[in-house]
Parts: C-alpha cells; sequence; structure tokens
C-alpha cells in the first residue's frame, strides 16, 4: 500500500523526486474560558407580580409616547451574553411575563447557566369597561397592569458556561411569542448590528434621505408630519422602527 501511494504522490510531484509520506497534525479549537463567570445564587428569573403593591394606583391615559422612539436604558448587557433584543415598542402584561419565565426555567440548564430580568414588573394600568357597558360614566376601571417596551431594550440576559448555539433556540422560541418583533442576540451580534446601521448611515449613496427632504420642507411637507418625526428622521413610526430607512 505503502508502495502504491509513494508513485501516486511521485507521479504528482513529477520525474526524479522522493515523497516521504508522513501524518498530518490535527489542530483542535481550544475551549472558551469561563473562569471570570460567576453564577448567582439564585439563577432563575424570579416571579413577577400581576398587580403593583401599591395601596392606590392612578389611572393613567394611553399614551404611545411610552413605547415610541429608540429605548434610553437596559440598551447594554451588563452580567449576560445573550438575551433577547425588542425591535419594536409595545406592551408587556403579565401573561408574556409568565410565558418568558416558565419557558427559559424549563429550557436553562440551572447549573451552568443563569438568567436575569432586564424590564420591570407590570405598573402601567390599563382599563377596560365592562361587556355591554353603555357609553359614558367617566374612564373605567382598572383591568390589567403593563410594562411598556421601547425599540432596542434588552427584556432578559442569559449567561453562565454555555455557547450561543446552546441557548438560541429557546431565545427564539420565547422571542416569537411577544406583542412585538424580538430577536435572540449575543454581545456580538449586537455590537455587529449596530455597526451595519453605522456603516449604512456613512456610506449611503442615496442623497435623497428623509431628513434632507424634511429640512428642505419639500412639497410642503412639514405640515403633515409630526414632531416625533423630525426628531427620530422618519425612522420610528409609531411603535414600529423602520429598518430600510437610514
Amino acid at each position: 500500500m505503502w508502495r502504491q501511494l509513494g508513485r501516486s504522490l511521485a507521479a504528482r510531484e513529477g520525474p526524479g523526486s522522493t515523497v516521504v509520506p508522513r501524518a498530518g497534525l490535527k489542530k483542535y479549537v481550544l475551549p472558551p474560558d469561563y473562569s471570570d463567570v460567576v453564577l448567582p445564587e439564585k439563577p432563575k428569573l424570579k416571579f413577577m407580580e400581576k398587580v403593583p403593591a401599591v395601596p392606590k394606583v392612578r389611572r393613567e391615559p394611553r399614551r404611545l409616547r411610552d413605547i415610541r422612539g429608540p429605548s434610553r436604558e437596559a440598551t447594554e448587557f451588563t452580567q449576560g451574553q445573550y438575551g433577547i433584543l425588542a425591535l419594536g415598542g409595545g406592551y408587556l402584561h403579565w401573561g408574556h411575563f409568565e410565558m418568558m419565565r416558565l419557558t427559559i426555567g424549563r429550557c436553562m440548564d440551572p447549573k451552568t447557566m443563569f438568567a436575569v430580568w432586564r424590564v420591570p414588573a407590570p405598573s402601567k394600568p390599563v382599563t377596560r369597561k365592562s361587556l355591554g357597558h353603555r357609553m359614558g360614566g367617566g374612564k373605567g376601571p382598572i383591568d390589567h397592569y403593563v410594562t411598556a417596551v421601547k425599540s432596542g431594550r434588552l427584556l432578559v440576559e442569559v449567561g453562565g458556561r454555555c455557547e450561543f448555539g446552546e441557548v438560541k433556540a429557546f431565545l427564539t422560541q420565547v422571542a416569537r411569542k411577544l406583542p412585538f418583533p424580538a430577536a435572540a442576540v449575543s454581545r456580538d451580534t449586537l455590537q455587529r448590528m449596530r455597526e451595519e446601521e453605522e456603516e449604512k448611515r456613512l456610506h449611503n449613496q442615496n442623497p435623497w434621505t428623509f431628513e434632507r427632504i424634511v429640512t428642505a420642507n419639500m412639497l410642503g411637507m412639514r405640515k403633515y408630519l409630526s414632531p416625533y418625526d423630525l426628531k427620530f428622521k422618519g425612522r420610528y413610526w409609531g411603535k414600529f422602527f423602520l429598518k430600510h430607512r437610514v
């Protein structure tokens, strides 16, 4: 067998060449280092109360500014390496918190993983009148409580001695059940998303951007736009984040 192998190699190299068969060295990828990971005492998500613990809650109006525009808080990772990122605005009620807590608690390994909340418990009251109630009579009673979430906010962080491939499946499953678009991200993918957005903004070849058209007041469009459109440059339309606009 070795004689046939030497002849085949010599035929490839050319006449008069001598080839010595030798074994190759296999290079293995070094395992990740988790020496700096510290697991908390309670690795699972804590239970969120359905009703805030206050003596009396004031009935508030439904304000769209609670979920409009980019989030200014909870936009960076603090403890974990992976999480769920909100790609739009919306409200989370108590059922969504329980769905996230139970799904992540069943799928994660508490011996090597942990999860923490990045959103507060439901505190904004939502009123609703009973079925068949006549119009009028003032604002209805409080039905349930919600948490307002803006685009770009982290909802849950997951970390520990694990890779992104181990947690991506159940984080994506949770993100699909939320009332607004969301995605499972890691520290690297979140940084890559922001770099791509900045690159699109710097290397945009279309000169007719939304900001330029509005600033020049072409066709008198300023009277049809709201102050939020001028502030966010048309990227945040209501509770939605428009990715295609630069």
